[in-house]
């Protein structure tokens, strides 16, 4: 239950957020270049997105008055049993935990009495403001019931202890469904139900936000429903002060060595939790410490966790590893849902810096942001990195790459070739080593983004075309290949993976890939040689089973990868060169749809042409590219994400757009990334992306709202709105990722990923729209400003319940009944 309200309380956060972009909308037209007709249009849209946003919340209304309802039902008989001789609860019981109530649900009902015929007879005209205004300033009602609740909860707890009827009472409480349902009733507890007016005001309040969105200024609605706002934040904030601040994180700064070889903050798994450590490698032992609290003014100090004698360090178990404790890993949604929000912070900051008077809300939202980061840092990791002493004690750290762990792994292992003796610190000694560890550290600070100086570069958004061309220098032959990896959010995610060349010392690849850069300021090369002996496997290594040869990484400089013309480079790793050429597409130019003269093919056709010619109501390309992919791609990790060979992608590309009759054998001996790839850009070269230009606006409008029915009506709303061969493509699609989210423990492929993969690529403003009304200073800006809301929109289908073409189009208008 207090994880139910921290998390209604914390949309305050978000409400006081948006309060000043609220009022930023001025409601006055550009006075060059909108003609009548567009007036009339804007005015016709916002008046659709208002009525859209009333009916979800009348519909979610109709569902709490019926809560409330219910909460109600059993007073009455208890307050009469209350005077008899056998009384199950007392008054004052009654009064405590029923305690307002009875007003709250009078002040409901005909709040939706009067809304409900406003609705009916909508237009133009119709005015709702004085009714939320009415609603508002009836919050002193609520702030009574929130004064009482924890007291109405203790009081139910304990009447339910004492008495078993009331127990049996409490826990079954029986909710109406609404008029339009088919389901009568559903059961439900007290404490749930006694909860829902603490939502409801937060409810309401974002509601309110949406529906300024879209009424005009000079609309009369306008001033109430500000007004309404007003009141509603500040009750908000009445209720929030007692909240908690939120942790913040530890930092710290630099010193010099005495015989420090390497430190860093890693994740520690210890007693079945995370937590972040700072690793000293020293000459003749490695010491893990965690910062230590210590009073204002005073220097920061090291606690020791435990260390271990490098002489008696081994990578490898003694005896089985039952011992070692088990990894917990968070749905990969979490983590980017996370970094979504890093990035709307990110992009909010850099808005706040050049408004007047910006820079005290800059720092709450730094703040904010190195909560948010460091949560990341600990949350992100996967990769298991193990430890053992040759006493059996075993110890379990998480890092975010193979890169990593391997600089770990050979610093140790580097140390361990001299001739070391065990050795055994005495209190005193490990007091000082550790004090000395504060002076000696080389990393400054935890790897988060708003430790780094304002100035320092932000990183590339867009596309990064490689060729890794071929690789010198191995003593005996092997299979090699090559995995590329780049940085996003502070942590190196694997992008590509070249195919194995068979035992060799000179492998040529020669193989293109194209990988999405998300504010990367490094590529890194990984060589592998590949293991085909399944006993070598190591437990310990999670799926990479495979031994790096080398690896390296370059910084990606802007000036030089963002010419034309490719450029070439070498990374030079344990004595292997690999040779690779690189360039930079930004993300608007590799986005940009130019349509096909030639009509005959598939790629660059408008997708009703070419449902048209094939007879068919989704194209066969879609289709056959997806029935590839769920025969033998559905358990390949990274399925989209990883990219395919460039030139394979264009064989396909070409048989498919000439029609080629043996396209099925091509497809069964292609490699699966190149036909997932295939897909992928069969969507991206669409003259206009798959949900329409026309539409894109109103996509943008409808995840933008806050209420959750309001939000429902007007996403299904828009997919009804869609050409037929755009949604049965979409609906396929949709189904499809679907599927391969469903092995998400094998392919590492959640809807998030997948909704990041093809967000961006099935919705894309125009470029009319693209430029309208913004004023985007950095590629960064573009990422988080449209990304973000393309992607959310894929999301929210995806994670949304099966979806029907035939039901879509019965429906007219489509009601949730969800609270």
């Amino acid at each position: 239950m207090e994880e139910e309200e921290e998390e209604a309380l914390c949309f305050l956060d978000k409400v006081l957020e948006e309060e000043e972009e609220v009022f930023e909308y001025d409601g006055e037209l550009d006075p060059i270049t909108p003609t009548h007709r567009q007036f009339k249009g804007d005015i016709e849209k916002g008046l659709e997105m208002k009525k859209l946003v009333l009916s979800g919340f009348l519909a979610s209304e109709e569902i709490y008055i019926n809560q409330l309802e219910a909460l109600l039902l059993p007073m009455r008989p208890l307050r009469a049993t209350a005077s008899t001789s056998q009384p199950v609860l007392t008054i004052q019981q009654i009064d405590t935990i029923f305690y307002k109530i009875q007003d709250i649900f009078e002040i409901h009902k005909e709040f939706y009495d009067t809304l409900f015929p406003s609705i009916q007879q909508w237009d133009e005209k119709v005015t709702v403001g004085h009714l939320f205004q009415k609603l508002a300033s009836q919050l002193g009602v609520y702030k009574a019931f929130v004064d009482n609740y924890k007291v109405a909860l203790e009081t139910a707890e304990k009447c339910s202890q004492a008495n078993i009827q009331f127990q049996k009472i409490s826990e079954n409480l029986k909710v109406k469904g609404p008029k339009d349902s088919k389901d009568c009733t559903t059961t439900i507890s007290m404490e749930a139900l006694l909860y829902k007016p603490i939502d409801r005001v937060t409810r309401s309040t974002l509601v309110l936000h949406d529906l300024l969105k879209h009424t005009p200024k000079d609309h009369p609605d306008f001033p109430l429903l500000q007004d309404a706002l007003r009141i509603s934040q500040n009750f908000l904030s009445s209720i929030n002060e007692e909240i908690d601040p939120r942790r913040t994180a530890v930092t710290t700064p630099k010193g010099e060595a005495r015989q420090l070889v390497k430190d860093g903050f890693l994740v520690e798994v210890s007693e079945s939790s995370r937590k972040l450590r700072h690793v000293f490698l020293f000459t003749d032992l490695l010491l893990c410490a965690k910062m230590k609290k210590t009073a204002v003014g005073r220097h920061q100090q090291y606690e020791c966790k435990w260390y271990i004698p490098l002489a008696d360090l081994t990578f490898q178990t003694l005896d089985d590893t039952d011992s070692c404790p088990s990894i917990q890993v968070l749905p990969e949604h979490e983590i980017e849902e996370m970094k979504i929000k890093i990035s709307a912070l990110k992009n909010e900051i850099q808005k706040e810096k050049k408004a007047p008077k910006g820079q005290s809300r800059v720092e709450r939202l730094r703040k904010k942001m190195n909560e948010q980061e460091s949560w990341l840092l600990l949350h992100s990791p996967t990769i298991p990195f193990r430890i053992h002493n040759k006493h059996g004690k075993s110890f379990l750290f998480l890092l975010s790459s193979d890169y990593e762990r391997s600089e770990w792994k050979e610093s140790i292992q580097k140390l361990q070739k001299k001739d070391l003796q065990a050795c055994v610190l005495s209190s005193v000694e490990l007091q000082v080593l550790t004090s000395s560890c504060f002076k000696l550290r080389t990393v400054h600070n935890i790897p988060v983004t708003s430790n780094k100086d304002d100035e320092e570069t932000p990183g590339l958004y867009g596309f990064l075309h490689v060729i890794v061309h071929s690789a010198k220098g191995f003593k005996e032959s092997a299979n090699l290949y090559c995995t590329l990896e780049v940085d996003s959010f502070g942590y190196f995610v694997s992008k590509a993976k070249t195919r194995v060349f068979r035992d060799t010392t000179e492998p040529q690849w020669n193989e293109e890939f194209e990988i999405e850069l998300e504010g990367s300021q490094y590529l890194r090369i990984l060589c592998y040689e590949k293991c085909y002996d399944k006993s070598m496997l190591n437990k310990d290594d999670n799926e990479i089973v495979d031994k790096i040869m080398g690896k390296g990484q370059v910084q990606l400089d802007p000036q030089t990868v963002q010419s034309k013309n490719w450029h070439m480079d070498v990374i030079e790793m344990n004595g292997i060169k690999v040779e690779f050429s690189m360039k930079f597409t930004s993300r608007d130019l590799s986005l940009k749809r130019t349509p096909s003269k030639k009509q005959s093919g598939v790629f660059g056709v408008k997708i009703n042409v070419v449902t048209k010619r094939e007879r068919s109501k989704v194209p066969y390309i879609v289709r056959q590219c997806i029935e590839e992919v769920e025969k033998r791609g559905i358990d390949e990790v990274g399925i989209y994400r990883i990219s395919g060979v460039a030139t394979d992608i264009q064989a396909l590309k070409l048989a498919f757009d000439t029609n080629t009759k043996d396209i099925l054998v091509m497809l069964s001996d292609m490699d699966i990334n190149a036909i997932a790839g295939t897909l992928k850009l069969y969507f991206r070269e669409l003259p206009e992306p798959l949900l329409t230009d026309r539409l894109y606006p109103a996509f943008m409008e409808g995840i933008a709202l806050s209420d959750p029915a309001a939000k429902e009506n007007c996403m299904m709303h828009l997919l009804r709105s869609l050409p037929d061969p755009n949604l049965m493509t979409f609906l396929t699609l949709l189904e499809h990722l679907k599927r391969v989210a469903e092995k998400e423990p094998i392919n590492k492929m959640s809807l998030h990923n997948l909704a990041t993969v093809f967000g961006p690529t099935l919705l894309r403003p125009s470029e009319s729209e693209s430029t309208k009304g913004q004023h985007i200073t950095s590629a960064s800006d573009i990422w988080s400003h449209d990304v973000m809301a393309q992607v959310q929109v894929l999301l929210y289908y995806l994670q949304h319940p099966p979806i029907s073409f035939a039901e879509l189009k019965r429906n007219t208008l489509y009601f949730s009944t969800d609270v």
